[in-house]
């Protein structure tokens, strides 16, 4: 589940765009050694009674698209989330677990995966839905006319799914429609995270008929299999899920979940009882965190893998010299920007893996603030001197020239420590993402949220040579060599110290500036249960419930 955050949204809402949940109770699979076959105890069943009718009041902002194959941000994977499923979901440890896939198999050399699909999936409008949906759903992903930013991520690794992006095939040739219910799977080496990468909505299954009614169709009735479905949207106004009868697993206890958009700032709402939760903005961190009020005891504050940065564009200058990428980032105190700034809301980021998740290292060496030898690497630089440094413009995602404090602040420190003056320019949001690479000026604001808790989520994703989300274009042969080889190698024992030696070669270099790592702070009222921030940061409504109040 691929989800960006936009540093001056991020910074305006702080996590009021990530609605934060816990995930299905249903035990992973034991996963078996390649050549033999896993054990779930995903059950084919009929759907059973809803047991609850509670409804759901929220305050957001609209998705971008609700078309899984475009989605490439986080605002829109909320919604898909509830909408559409795939073969696997992950369960409560993060760990990729049955969803309409029962179980699968693995081959002895760990390239063939046969997934076997329950018999009682079908799609909202009651059409069963077979092992075909899924390899019409990814060729239409990696179909060029789609042109999906999140097919060759997601599903790149199966074989035959570079040569459609390139327009070199017209079907994956890894992708095999048994029978109707057994889908078999060819990927091109080894990988340990590959069943992760069915938990994103790119991997989802979508109606072939809904999709050729018109290129709007995700936009009236998209037609999932997920536990709700599309009740009503009026763009900048309101959006409206109901549950889905016809869904295969536990049926959602919330009959209803309303979304209003753009009427008041998140936290009068919640006051006034107009939503039922909310993230919550820094602006508020007193009132929320006081013992003596009413808040606090309504106040869940959890993990959240999650890592924001300053991209360099490395292809062009000033940034395609090293000591000047290095020189930037040791011109910015990280302490005084996360305790002044973000009033410790975060935590300062030397590397890029957040803390908890697996392969984070602690000892992991970061560039510390010492305007000196930032000042020494100017010199020592092909430029010299600052003022033969070309103009620096920072790309960032927002409205109206309101840019955000944090921002403010990285400017103000660039000027006061190194006599640089940086401009800042605004995308509005949906420009910023879907169109970076080509409006990229030298600098850009960027937050991650891991799609599932590896590694490779963030080195490979954002920093090998010519990836679709390295939108900087940072490279390093080093870096590539540990990372690709980490890659291949299943144990995990042998691979974390790869990427973690790739980490440190990424930071020493100066691929990015990081800057922190987040968490989530998340109001419900008492009557609210199961809204408890996930550390990818999707909320899976299913698990929700209201009660009378």
């Amino acid at each position: 589940m691929k989800k960006i955050i936009f540093g001056a949204i991020a910074l305006l809402l702080i996590t009021v765009l990530i609605l934060s949940g816990c995930t299905q109770q249903q035990s992973s699979p034991t996963l078996s050694a390649p050549g033999q076959p896993s054990v779930s105890d995903g059950v084919t069943t009929s759907p059973s009674a809803p047991s609850g009718n509670g409804v759901l009041n929220l305050s957001d902002i609209d998705p971008i698209t609700l078309d899984p194959a475009l989605a490439a941000e986080i605002q829109s994977s909320q919604y898909i989330m509830q909408i559409f499923s795939g073969l696997a979901q992950m369960d409560d440890k993060q760990q990729p677990a049955p969803d309409i896939a029962q179980s699968w198999d693995i081959s002895q050399d760990g390239m063939t995966y046969t997934f076997h699909l329950r018999h009682d999936v079908k799609f909202q409008d009651g059409k069963p839905l077979t092992a075909a949906d899924f390899k019409y759903s990814w060729e239409r992903a990696a179909n060029p006319a789609t042109n999906s930013l999140t097919a060759g991520t997601y599903l790149g690794d199966i074989v035959g799914v570079k040569e459609m992006l390139a327009g070199k095939a017209n079907s994956i040739s890894g992708v095999k429609a048994v029978d109707d219910y057994t889908l078999q799977v060819n990927i091109d080496s080894p990988k340990s995270y590959f069943l992760s990468k069915m938990t994103y909505p790119t991997s989802f299954a979508v109606d072939s008929k809904t999709v050729a009614s018109g290129s709007n169709w995700w936009r009236t009735k998209p037609n999932g299999t997920g536990p709700f479905k599309l009740g009503s949207w009026t763009q900048n106004k309101s959006l409206t899920l109901q549950r889905n009868s016809l869904y295969y697993g536990t049926p959602p206890q919330l009959s209803q979940v309303n979304y209003q958009y753009y009427s008041g700032l998140p936290m009068d709402l919640y006051e006034t009882g107009q939503v039922d939760a909310t993230g919550v903005s820094v602006d508020y961190l007193d009132k929320v965190t006081d013992k003596a009020g009413p808040f606090a005891s309504q106040l869940a504050i959890t993990p959240e893998y999650s890592f924001s940065y300053i991209g360099f564009n490395c292809a062009q200058p000033p940034f395609d010299d090293p000591n000047i990428r290095k020189a930037f980032s040791l011109a910015i105190d990280k302490d005084k920007l996360v305790s002044l700034v973000f009033r410790n809301t975060v935590q300062k980021a030397d590397g890029i893996l957040p803390p908890g998740m697996p392969g984070y290292n602690s000892n992991l060496s970061g560039i510390s603030f010492d305007v000196a030898q930032a000042q020494a690497l100017i010199k020592a630089s092909k430029y010299g001197d600052v003022s033969k440094l070309p103009s620096i413009t920072l790309t960032t995602s927002g409205y109206g020239g309101a840019v955000g404090s944090y921002l403010q602040a990285l400017v103000y420190q660039w000027k006061q420590n190194l006599g640089v003056d940086v401009k800042v320019r605004q995308l509005e949001p949906d420009r910023y993402l879907y169109n970076l690479k080509t409006e990229l000026d030298q600098m850009f604001d960027m937050g991650w949220v891991a799609d599932y808790p590896h590694p490779q989520d963030f080195l490979d994703i954002l920093f090998s040579s010519g990836a679709d989300n390295n939108y900087g274009g940072y490279s390093n042969a080093q870096a590539d060599s540990l990372i690709q080889q980490a890659n291949r190698t299943l144990d995990q024992g042998q691979s974390f110290p790869l990427y973690q030696q790739a980490e440190q070669i990424i930071v020493n270099d100066a691929g990015c500036l990081s800057l922190f790592f987040g968490k989530n702070y998340t109001l419900s009222k008492p009557y609210v249960k199961g809204y408890v921030a996930s550390p990818i940061g999707i909320n899976f409504l299913k698990n929700g419930s209201v009660s009378s109040h």
